[in-house]
Protein backbone atom coordinates (compact mmCIF):
# COMPACT_ATOMS: atom_id res chain seq x y z
CA UNK A 1 0.00 0.00 0.00
CA UNK A 2 1.38 3.44 -0.98
CA UNK A 3 1.09 6.54 1.19
CA UNK A 4 -1.98 7.71 -0.72
CA UNK A 5 -3.74 4.38 -0.05
CA UNK A 6 -3.45 2.83 -3.53
CA UNK A 7 -2.35 -0.76 -4.04
CA UNK A 8 1.20 -1.54 -5.02
CA UNK A 9 2.54 -4.70 -6.65
CA UNK A 10 4.81 -6.39 -4.06
CA UNK A 11 4.90 -9.87 -5.57
CA UNK A 12 8.59 -9.86 -6.47
CA UNK A 13 9.58 -8.62 -3.03
CA UNK A 14 7.34 -11.16 -1.31
CA UNK A 15 8.84 -13.98 -3.39
CA UNK A 16 12.34 -12.89 -2.52
CA UNK A 17 11.49 -12.49 1.16
CA UNK A 18 9.92 -15.95 1.22
CA UNK A 19 13.00 -17.40 -0.40
CA UNK A 20 15.18 -15.73 2.22
CA UNK A 21 13.00 -17.08 5.00
CA UNK A 22 13.15 -20.59 3.54
CA UNK A 23 16.94 -20.39 3.40
CA UNK A 24 17.11 -19.14 6.99
CA UNK A 25 14.84 -21.98 8.12
CA UNK A 26 16.96 -24.54 6.29
CA UNK A 27 20.10 -23.23 8.00
CA UNK A 28 18.36 -23.25 11.36
CA UNK A 29 17.30 -26.87 10.89
CA UNK A 30 20.67 -28.02 9.55
CA UNK A 31 22.56 -26.43 12.43
CA UNK A 32 20.35 -27.64 15.26
CA UNK A 33 22.23 -29.44 18.04
CA UNK A 34 20.74 -30.23 21.46
CA UNK A 35 24.14 -29.83 23.04
CA UNK A 36 24.63 -26.30 21.68
CA UNK A 37 21.46 -24.42 22.57
CA UNK A 38 21.58 -20.64 22.88
CA UNK A 39 19.46 -18.31 24.99
CA UNK A 40 17.27 -17.37 22.01
CA UNK A 41 16.21 -21.02 21.66
CA UNK A 42 15.54 -21.44 25.38
CA UNK A 43 13.39 -18.30 25.36
CA UNK A 44 11.46 -19.30 22.22
CA UNK A 45 12.15 -22.74 20.70
CA UNK A 46 9.16 -22.73 18.35
CA UNK A 47 10.80 -21.11 15.29
CA UNK A 48 13.44 -23.84 15.46
CA UNK A 49 10.81 -26.54 15.87
CA UNK A 50 8.92 -25.23 12.83
CA UNK A 51 12.11 -25.14 10.77
CA UNK A 52 12.99 -28.71 11.74
CA UNK A 53 9.51 -30.03 11.07
CA UNK A 54 9.45 -28.37 7.64
CA UNK A 55 12.95 -29.22 6.45
CA UNK A 56 14.27 -32.10 8.57
CA UNK A 57 11.56 -33.68 10.77
CA UNK A 58 13.74 -36.70 11.60
CA UNK A 59 16.90 -34.76 12.35
CA UNK A 60 20.12 -36.67 12.97
CA UNK A 61 22.26 -35.12 15.70
CA UNK A 62 26.04 -35.21 15.88
CA UNK A 63 25.99 -38.06 18.43
CA UNK A 64 23.94 -40.30 16.11
CA UNK A 65 20.62 -39.81 17.91
CA UNK A 66 17.51 -38.47 16.17
CA UNK A 67 15.26 -35.54 17.04
CA UNK A 68 11.59 -35.91 15.98
CA UNK A 69 9.22 -32.96 15.58
CA UNK A 70 6.11 -34.28 13.75
CA UNK A 71 2.99 -35.08 15.74
CA UNK A 72 2.30 -38.37 13.97
CA UNK A 73 5.85 -39.63 14.53
CA UNK A 74 5.71 -38.81 18.24
CA UNK A 75 2.32 -40.53 18.64
CA UNK A 76 3.63 -43.64 16.85
CA UNK A 77 6.46 -43.88 19.38
CA UNK A 78 4.13 -43.54 22.36
CA UNK A 79 1.90 -46.31 20.98
CA UNK A 80 4.65 -48.92 20.80
CA UNK A 81 6.47 -49.26 24.15
CA UNK A 82 7.89 -52.64 23.13
CA UNK A 83 9.76 -51.13 20.18
CA UNK A 84 10.64 -47.85 21.92
CA UNK A 85 12.06 -48.48 25.39
CA UNK A 86 11.86 -45.94 28.25
CA UNK A 87 14.52 -47.71 30.33
CA UNK A 88 17.46 -45.37 30.99
CA UNK A 89 19.95 -47.62 32.78
CA UNK A 90 22.27 -47.44 29.77
CA UNK A 91 21.54 -43.89 28.60
CA UNK A 92 22.03 -42.08 31.91
CA UNK A 93 25.28 -43.83 32.85
CA UNK A 94 27.69 -41.57 30.90
CA UNK A 95 26.38 -38.36 32.48
CA UNK A 96 25.36 -39.59 35.93
CA UNK A 97 27.71 -42.50 36.68
CA UNK A 98 27.07 -44.36 39.96
CA UNK A 99 25.57 -41.29 41.60
CA UNK A 100 22.45 -40.59 43.69
CA UNK A 101 20.97 -38.96 40.56
CA UNK A 102 21.51 -42.14 38.56
CA UNK A 103 19.93 -44.22 41.32
CA UNK A 104 16.90 -41.95 41.40
CA UNK A 105 16.23 -41.54 37.70
CA UNK A 106 16.63 -45.26 36.99
CA UNK A 107 14.39 -46.33 39.89
CA UNK A 108 11.46 -43.91 39.50
CA UNK A 109 8.40 -44.83 37.49
CA UNK A 110 8.88 -42.71 34.41
CA UNK A 111 12.20 -44.11 33.16
CA UNK A 112 11.32 -47.79 33.28
CA UNK A 113 9.59 -50.42 31.15
CA UNK A 114 7.13 -53.17 32.12
CA UNK A 115 6.95 -55.22 34.25
CA UNK A 116 8.48 -52.82 36.81
CA UNK A 117 6.63 -49.83 35.37
CA UNK A 118 3.33 -51.72 35.41
CA UNK A 119 3.73 -52.82 39.03
CA UNK A 120 4.70 -49.41 40.41
CA UNK A 121 2.05 -47.55 38.42
CA UNK A 122 -0.61 -49.92 39.75
CA UNK A 123 0.54 -49.26 43.30
CA UNK A 124 0.36 -45.48 42.73
CA UNK A 125 -3.03 -45.60 41.00
CA UNK A 126 -5.25 -45.37 44.14
CA UNK A 127 -3.93 -41.86 44.80
CA UNK A 128 -5.29 -40.60 41.46
CA UNK A 129 -8.71 -42.23 41.18
CA UNK A 130 -11.72 -39.95 40.50
CA UNK A 131 -12.83 -40.46 44.10
CA UNK A 132 -9.41 -39.45 45.45
CA UNK A 133 -9.37 -36.37 43.22
CA UNK A 134 -12.83 -35.29 44.36
CA UNK A 135 -11.59 -35.49 47.93
CA UNK A 136 -8.56 -33.37 47.03
CA UNK A 137 -10.45 -30.66 45.12
CA UNK A 138 -11.86 -29.00 48.23
CA UNK A 139 -8.33 -28.89 49.65
CA UNK A 140 -6.99 -27.35 46.41
CA UNK A 141 -9.72 -24.71 46.38
CA UNK A 142 -9.03 -23.77 49.99
CA UNK A 143 -5.29 -23.54 49.35
CA UNK A 144 -5.80 -21.33 46.28
CA UNK A 145 -8.17 -19.03 48.21
CA UNK A 146 -5.63 -18.68 51.02
CA UNK A 147 -2.79 -17.90 48.59
CA UNK A 148 -4.90 -15.31 46.76
CA UNK A 149 -5.99 -13.72 50.06
CA UNK A 150 -2.35 -13.24 50.97
CA UNK A 151 -1.58 -11.75 47.55
CA UNK A 152 -4.59 -9.41 47.69
CA UNK A 153 -3.24 -7.83 50.85
CA UNK A 154 -0.01 -6.98 49.01
CA UNK A 155 -1.59 -5.73 45.76
CA UNK A 156 0.91 -7.66 43.68
CA UNK A 157 2.65 -11.01 43.63
CA UNK A 158 5.14 -13.18 41.87
CA UNK A 159 2.77 -15.60 40.19
CA UNK A 160 5.31 -18.44 40.35
CA UNK A 161 6.52 -18.18 43.94
CA UNK A 162 3.21 -17.06 45.43
CA UNK A 163 0.77 -19.32 43.55
CA UNK A 164 2.01 -21.57 40.73
CA UNK A 165 4.69 -23.36 42.74
CA UNK A 166 3.23 -22.80 46.21
CA UNK A 167 0.03 -24.69 45.38
CA UNK A 168 1.49 -28.02 44.18
CA UNK A 169 4.24 -28.00 46.80
CA UNK A 170 1.63 -27.60 49.52
CA UNK A 171 -0.59 -30.28 47.98
CA UNK A 172 2.18 -32.83 47.47
CA UNK A 173 3.44 -31.95 50.94
CA UNK A 174 0.00 -32.86 52.28
CA UNK A 175 -0.08 -36.08 50.24
CA UNK A 176 3.33 -37.13 51.53
CA UNK A 177 2.54 -36.04 55.07
CA UNK A 178 5.35 -33.46 55.24
CA UNK A 179 4.71 -31.07 58.14
CA UNK A 180 4.03 -27.53 56.91
CA UNK A 181 7.03 -26.03 58.68
CA UNK A 182 9.35 -28.55 56.97
CA UNK A 183 8.36 -27.92 53.34
CA UNK A 184 10.87 -25.17 52.61
CA UNK A 185 13.42 -27.36 50.76
CA UNK A 186 10.91 -29.24 48.56
CA UNK A 187 10.85 -26.94 45.52
CA UNK A 188 14.62 -26.51 45.53
CA UNK A 189 15.15 -30.27 45.71
CA UNK A 190 12.74 -30.80 42.81
CA UNK A 191 14.36 -28.19 40.57
CA UNK A 192 17.84 -29.53 41.27
CA UNK A 193 16.89 -33.15 40.56
CA UNK A 194 15.03 -32.37 37.33
CA UNK A 195 17.76 -29.97 36.20
CA UNK A 196 20.03 -33.00 35.82
CA UNK A 197 17.88 -34.15 32.87
CA UNK A 198 18.95 -31.27 30.63
CA UNK A 199 20.85 -32.15 27.41
CA UNK A 200 24.00 -30.51 28.80
CA UNK A 201 24.80 -31.01 32.49
CA UNK A 202 27.28 -28.74 34.26
CA UNK A 203 29.31 -29.89 37.24
CA UNK A 204 27.40 -27.47 39.46
CA UNK A 205 24.04 -28.90 38.29
CA UNK A 206 25.29 -32.44 38.83
CA UNK A 207 26.51 -31.71 42.36
CA UNK A 208 23.30 -29.86 43.28
CA UNK A 209 21.17 -32.72 41.95
CA UNK A 210 23.11 -35.38 43.82
CA UNK A 211 22.91 -33.36 47.03
CA UNK A 212 19.15 -32.90 46.59
CA UNK A 213 18.53 -36.64 46.10
CA UNK A 214 20.61 -37.53 49.15
CA UNK A 215 18.94 -34.92 51.37
CA UNK A 216 15.43 -35.83 50.19
CA UNK A 217 16.05 -39.55 50.77
CA UNK A 218 17.33 -38.89 54.29
CA UNK A 219 14.27 -36.78 55.05
CA UNK A 220 11.84 -39.36 53.65
CA UNK A 221 13.44 -42.16 55.69
CA UNK A 222 12.40 -40.32 58.83
CA UNK A 223 8.83 -39.86 57.59
CA UNK A 224 8.55 -43.52 56.55
CA UNK A 225 9.90 -44.75 59.88
CA UNK A 226 7.31 -42.62 61.69
CA UNK A 227 4.45 -43.99 59.56
CA UNK A 228 5.55 -47.54 60.25
CA UNK A 229 5.75 -46.92 64.00
CA UNK A 230 2.34 -45.22 64.04
CA UNK A 231 0.30 -46.66 61.14
CA UNK A 232 -3.10 -45.38 62.31
CA UNK A 233 -2.15 -41.90 63.43
CA UNK A 234 -2.08 -40.08 60.09
CA UNK A 235 -4.54 -38.71 57.53
CA UNK A 236 -6.05 -41.46 55.38
CA UNK A 237 -5.54 -39.27 52.27
CA UNK A 238 -1.76 -39.43 52.63
CA UNK A 239 -0.27 -41.29 49.68
CA UNK A 240 2.84 -42.14 51.71
CA UNK A 241 0.85 -44.32 54.11
CA UNK A 242 -0.92 -45.96 51.19
CA UNK A 243 2.35 -46.74 49.41
CA UNK A 244 3.86 -48.25 52.54
CA UNK A 245 0.87 -50.56 52.86
CA UNK A 246 0.25 -51.14 49.14
CA UNK A 247 0.59 -54.57 47.61
CA UNK A 248 0.39 -55.86 44.05
CA UNK A 249 0.07 -59.63 43.80
CA UNK A 250 1.67 -59.97 47.22
CA UNK A 251 4.55 -57.59 46.35
CA UNK A 252 5.24 -54.28 48.03
CA UNK A 253 7.62 -51.50 47.09
CA UNK A 254 11.15 -52.03 48.35
CA UNK A 255 12.60 -49.32 50.57
CA UNK A 256 14.58 -47.89 47.65
CA UNK A 257 11.57 -47.99 45.29
CA UNK A 258 9.41 -46.29 47.91
CA UNK A 259 11.93 -43.49 48.48
CA UNK A 260 12.49 -42.72 44.82
CA UNK A 261 8.87 -42.90 43.78
CA UNK A 262 7.93 -40.46 46.55
CA UNK A 263 10.60 -38.12 45.15
CA UNK A 264 9.15 -38.72 41.68
CA UNK A 265 5.67 -37.73 42.91
CA UNK A 266 6.96 -34.39 44.15
CA UNK A 267 8.95 -33.73 40.99
CA UNK A 268 6.21 -34.69 38.55
CA UNK A 269 3.39 -33.11 40.53
CA UNK A 270 5.25 -29.89 41.19
CA UNK A 271 6.85 -29.29 37.80
CA UNK A 272 3.81 -29.87 35.60
CA UNK A 273 1.38 -27.82 37.67
CA UNK A 274 3.75 -24.91 38.30
CA UNK A 275 4.49 -24.56 34.61
CA UNK A 276 0.86 -25.03 33.57
CA UNK A 277 -0.29 -22.14 35.76
CA UNK A 278 2.60 -19.82 34.89
CA UNK A 279 2.59 -20.59 31.17
CA UNK A 280 -1.19 -20.33 30.97
CA UNK A 281 -1.45 -16.91 32.59
CA UNK A 282 1.48 -15.54 30.58
CA UNK A 283 -0.14 -16.80 27.36
CA UNK A 284 -3.34 -14.95 28.27
CA UNK A 285 -1.30 -11.77 28.70
CA UNK A 286 0.03 -12.25 25.15
CA UNK A 287 -3.47 -12.92 23.81
CA UNK A 288 -5.71 -10.40 25.61
CA UNK A 289 -8.67 -11.33 23.39
CA UNK A 290 -8.56 -14.84 24.81
CA UNK A 291 -8.24 -13.43 28.32
CA UNK A 292 -11.43 -11.43 27.68
CA UNK A 293 -13.23 -14.52 26.30
CA UNK A 294 -12.35 -16.54 29.38
CA UNK A 295 -13.43 -13.79 31.75
CA UNK A 296 -16.75 -13.50 29.90
CA UNK A 297 -17.31 -17.27 29.92
CA UNK A 298 -15.60 -18.83 32.99
CA UNK A 299 -16.99 -22.24 32.06
CA UNK A 300 -14.40 -22.32 29.27
CA UNK A 301 -11.67 -22.93 31.85
CA UNK A 302 -11.49 -26.66 31.07
CA UNK A 303 -10.86 -26.19 27.35
CA UNK A 304 -8.61 -23.22 28.14
CA UNK A 305 -6.36 -25.39 30.32
CA UNK A 306 -6.10 -27.96 27.52
CA UNK A 307 -5.00 -25.18 25.19
CA UNK A 308 -2.44 -23.88 27.68
CA UNK A 309 -1.03 -27.41 27.89
CA UNK A 310 -0.79 -27.62 24.10
CA UNK A 311 0.46 -24.10 23.46
CA UNK A 312 3.26 -24.11 26.05
CA UNK A 313 3.86 -27.71 27.08
CA UNK A 314 5.55 -27.99 30.46
CA UNK A 315 7.50 -31.07 29.38
CA UNK A 316 8.98 -30.33 25.97
CA UNK A 317 11.18 -33.38 25.43
CA UNK A 318 11.08 -37.13 25.96
CA UNK A 319 13.44 -39.94 24.98
CA UNK A 320 13.23 -43.53 23.83
CA UNK A 321 15.66 -46.19 22.60
CA UNK A 322 14.93 -48.61 19.78
CA UNK A 323 14.85 -52.23 20.88
CA UNK A 324 15.28 -53.59 17.32
CA UNK A 325 15.92 -52.37 13.78
CA UNK A 326 12.97 -50.32 12.50
CA UNK A 327 11.89 -47.49 10.24
CA UNK A 328 10.95 -44.36 12.18
CA UNK A 329 9.39 -41.41 10.42
CA UNK A 330 10.51 -42.86 7.10
CA UNK A 331 14.14 -43.26 8.22
CA UNK A 332 15.78 -46.67 8.75
CA UNK A 333 17.33 -46.92 12.23
CA UNK A 334 19.30 -49.66 13.95
CA UNK A 335 18.48 -51.29 17.26
CA UNK A 336 19.87 -49.19 20.10
CA UNK A 337 19.31 -45.84 18.36
CA UNK A 338 18.44 -43.06 20.82
CA UNK A 339 15.45 -40.91 19.86
CA UNK A 340 14.36 -37.52 21.21
CA UNK A 341 10.60 -37.02 20.95
CA UNK A 342 9.81 -33.31 20.92
CA UNK A 343 6.45 -32.84 22.58
CA UNK A 344 6.66 -29.06 22.25
CA UNK A 345 7.07 -29.34 18.49
CA UNK A 346 4.39 -32.01 18.08
CA UNK A 347 1.92 -29.76 19.89
CA UNK A 348 2.59 -26.97 17.38
CA UNK A 349 2.35 -29.20 14.28
CA UNK A 350 0.02 -27.46 11.77
CA UNK A 351 -0.91 -30.86 10.31
CA UNK A 352 -2.69 -31.59 13.62
CA UNK A 353 -3.45 -28.11 14.98
CA UNK A 354 -4.58 -25.40 12.51
CA UNK A 355 -2.91 -22.05 13.16
CA UNK A 356 -0.80 -23.68 15.90
CA UNK A 357 0.95 -20.51 17.09
CA UNK A 358 -2.35 -18.87 18.04
CA UNK A 359 -3.86 -19.42 21.46
CA UNK A 360 -7.49 -20.56 21.08
CA UNK A 361 -9.18 -21.44 24.37
CA UNK A 362 -12.05 -23.16 22.53
CA UNK A 363 -9.83 -25.27 20.27
CA UNK A 364 -11.52 -28.56 19.40
CA UNK A 365 -10.39 -31.19 18.86
CA UNK A 366 -7.28 -30.70 20.95
CA UNK A 367 -5.42 -34.01 21.14
CA UNK A 368 -2.24 -32.54 22.58
CA UNK A 369 0.59 -34.65 23.96
CA UNK A 370 1.51 -32.55 26.98
CA UNK A 371 0.98 -35.55 29.25
CA UNK A 372 2.40 -38.10 26.83
CA UNK A 373 0.29 -41.01 25.68
CA UNK A 374 0.01 -44.78 26.00
CA UNK A 375 1.30 -46.67 29.04
CA UNK A 376 3.51 -43.73 30.02
CA UNK A 377 0.76 -41.11 30.02
CA UNK A 378 1.23 -38.99 33.15
CA UNK A 379 -0.36 -40.73 36.14
CA UNK A 380 -1.20 -37.40 37.77
CA UNK A 381 -2.60 -35.62 34.71
CA UNK A 382 -6.14 -35.36 36.11
CA UNK A 383 -4.77 -33.80 39.30
CA UNK A 384 -2.67 -31.30 37.34
CA UNK A 385 -5.66 -30.35 35.19
CA UNK A 386 -7.81 -29.81 38.27
CA UNK A 387 -5.16 -27.66 39.98
CA UNK A 388 -4.75 -25.56 36.82
CA UNK A 389 -8.48 -25.06 36.40
CA UNK A 390 -8.99 -24.05 40.03
CA UNK A 391 -5.93 -21.78 40.27
CA UNK A 392 -6.33 -19.91 36.98
CA UNK A 393 -10.12 -19.76 37.23
CA UNK A 394 -10.08 -18.28 40.72
CA UNK A 395 -7.22 -15.92 39.86
CA UNK A 396 -9.13 -14.37 36.95
CA UNK A 397 -12.39 -14.09 38.88
CA UNK A 398 -10.70 -12.54 41.92
CA UNK A 399 -8.59 -9.98 40.06
CA UNK A 400 -10.28 -8.38 37.01
CA UNK A 401 -7.33 -6.00 36.52
CA UNK A 402 -4.63 -8.69 36.59
CA UNK A 403 -1.66 -7.57 34.46
CA UNK A 404 2.12 -8.03 34.14
CA UNK A 405 4.18 -5.97 36.57
CA UNK A 406 7.82 -6.36 35.60
CA UNK A 407 10.11 -8.60 33.61
CA UNK A 408 9.33 -12.31 33.61
CA UNK A 409 12.24 -14.74 34.04
CA UNK A 410 12.10 -18.02 32.13
CA UNK A 411 13.58 -21.17 33.57
CA UNK A 412 16.21 -21.45 30.85
CA UNK A 413 15.72 -25.19 30.36
CA UNK A 414 15.15 -27.20 27.18
CA UNK A 415 13.28 -30.18 28.64
CA UNK A 416 10.95 -28.31 31.00
CA UNK A 417 9.42 -25.02 29.90
CA UNK A 418 8.23 -22.54 32.47
CA UNK A 419 9.07 -19.45 34.48
CA UNK A 420 11.17 -18.88 37.56
CA UNK A 421 9.49 -15.52 38.14
CA UNK A 422 6.40 -13.80 36.72
CA UNK A 423 5.54 -10.55 38.58
CA UNK A 424 1.90 -9.46 38.29
CA UNK A 425 -0.16 -6.55 39.59
CA UNK A 426 -3.60 -7.33 40.96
Amino acid sequence: MTLDGTARDTGATDDRDQGDRDLDDRRLADGFDLRRLDRAFLDDPYPTYHALRRHDPVHRLADGSYFLTRYDDVVAIYRDPDLFSSDKTVDFKPNLGDSPLYEHHTTSLVFNDPPYHTRVRRLLAPAFTPRALRALQARVEAQVDALLDRAANQGRMDLIADLASALPVQLIGDMLGVPRDERGPLRGWSLAILGALEPVLSRAQFDAGCRAVAEFKDYLRGLIADRRRHPGRHDDSEILSKLIAAEDGGETLSELELLHNCIFLLNAGHETTTNLIGNGVEALFRFPGEMARLRAAPDLIKSAVEEFLRFESSNQLGNRRLTRDAEVGGVAMAAGTYIHVCIGAANRDPAQFPDPDRLDITRSPNRHLAFGSGIHACAGMSLARMEGQVAIGKLLRRFPDLRPDGAAVRGGRARFRGFLSLPVAL
